[in-house]
């Protein structure tokens, strides 16, 4: 009888703890231009459920991520470091053989964080963080998987064979190779809704990393998506926008499934881009992507670059709102880690910070002093954000200084006009850099040549 009660005390005790702690939903875009949804101002691309999740949330009007291409952004989300400590700053190849492209293995992963604070940890979509098998979303925290292990994938399964060859390669489920079915982006709603549905009543809460490949190249879109967007006229654009409203119909699937379940209110839903939309004209396909009002795009360290639509949303703690000051996205780790109860690491430095505190209203003021990026190693160019001001130094190039409060489209450089401002960013990089390492492997089209175009005879 003692024995009984006791293990119903343990029961009702764990269900509890259940549910004061949330779930939580990270939804990742790839490459989705700054000003191509609904809630950051497009009239153009309709996004009807992403815009109903920004009004249930915090819409971070200040949101970066940790760089301004794919493969770097992930690995700082997924560490809640700057991945240029462990030399994460360029894309992996895919390279099945290779033990050195991608997540080190030395790094601890937020799934890890995660399982060990009693979550169940899932991920669907792309992963892009090494394809050897060591590297593999289930050796890094997650206890189950659905998606394309690469860069990137064909969005439908009778699409001709691409460039890539990882585009081509069959989907991969809990480390075995897996047919695509359907349009891709349909068929990674499908797989999240289903998390959430088998999730919905073991009880224990639930991680899940959603990572769409879309609205990323190459550009294919459902015919019925194209057929509602004949305002637009130009191919290149209505196809990258129909992408977009695919995703945003995948994303409404997802949040219905948790409407119907009963878990919406106590589910943290983190929603970014990996990095901000392409220009890709030098790819014929033209400059499709809109991130005004910014400058700069995929790439860039102006704020086109890394400066993304960003929301956080949580019914049950967080009252909706516009929250200002610059946060990024490798304060996912601890914000979720602390919310589950669990440990963020001490032993190396945590470059992300909880971001509850801040979003709730219990703490005023910014949550960071300042945030950096670093393209192309230690030579390359660096930007440094702290209150309203940008800095930015390439290369050999001069200084430019910039105060977004009033120029976010960084137009006016006051570098010559402030130069003891300039010196201290100087030496805030030169500091930074401290604790960081030169990148341990080039992107794969680091050395390729550039094709000159002929001259007109």
């Amino acid at each position: 009888m003692l024995r009984a009660l006791l293990s119903s005390f343990v029961f009702i005790a764990a269900s509890v703890m259940s549910a004061d702690r949330p779930n939580v939903l990270i939804i990742v875009a790839d490459d989705l231009g700054y000003n191509d949804v609904g809630f950051q101002g497009s009239k153009e691309i309709p996004t009807p459920h992403l815009d109903k999740l920004a009004a249930s949330g915090i819409r971070c009007t200040n949101g970066y991520v940790s760089h301004s291409f794919c493969s770097p952004t992930r690995a700082g989300m997924l560490t809640g470091r700057y991945q240029h400590r462990f030399g994460h700053e360029n894309n992996p190849g895919w390279k099945p053989e290779s033990t050195t492209e991608g997540l080190r293995m030395d790094q601890i992963t937020l799934p890890e964080l995660m399982r060990k604070a009693g979550y169940s940890t899932g991920a669907v979509g792309k992963w892009h963080l090494g394809a050897h098998p060591q590297f593999h979303p289930m050796k890094r925290g997650f206890d189950e998987y659905f998606g394309a292990l690469g860069g990137g994938h064909k969005y439908f399964p009778e699409s001709g064979k691409v460039a890539a060859v990882e585009y081509s390669i069959p989907l991969d489920r809990n480390g075995k190779s897996e047919a695509q079915t359907k349009y891709l982006t349909e068929q990674f709603g499908d797989e999240a809704a289903a998390y959430v549905q088998r999730h919905a009543e073991d009880g224990k809460p639930w991680m899940l990393y959603l990572a769409f490949n879309a609205p990323h190249t190459p550009l294919e879109a459902p015919e019925s998506w194209l057929a509602k967007l004949g305002h637009i006229e130009e191919g290149n654009r209505r196809t990258y926008a129909a992408m977009v409203c695919a995703m945003d119909a995948a994303i409404g699937q997802v949040m219905d499934k948790l409407e119907a379940t009963k878990q919406r209110e106590n589910t943290l839903v983190f929603f970014v881009s990996d990095n901000g939309g392409p220009h890709l004209a030098f790819r014929n396909l033209g400059n499709f992507t809109d991130n005004s009002p910014l400058q700069g795009a995929k790439g860039s360290l102006y704020e086109g670059g890394m400066r993304v639509p960003f929301l956080v949303s949580w019914p049950a703690k967080l009252k909706p709102g516009v929250y200002e000051q610059p946060v990024i996205s490798l304060d996912f780790l601890p914000t979720a880690v602390t919310l589950a109860g669990g440990e963020v690491p001490k032993d190396r430095p945590i470059d992300g910070v909880d971001l509850m505190p801040y979003l709730s209203g219990e703490k005023s003021g910014a949550p960071h002093e300042r945030l950096f990026w670093r393209t192309g190693g230690f030579k390359g160019t660096h930007a440094v954000r702290q209150g309203p001001w940008k800095f930015v130094q390439k290369a050999g190039g001069e200084p430019e200084l910039y105060d977004l409060a009033v120029d976010v489209g960084e137009a006016k450089n006051l570098a010559k006009e402030k130069a003891e401002m300039v010196a201290q960013f100087t030496d805030a990089i030169a500091e930074w850099e401290k604790g960081t390492i030169a990148p341990t492997f080039e992107s794969p089209n680091a050395n390729r040549p550039v094709k000159k175009k002929k001259k007109a005879e």
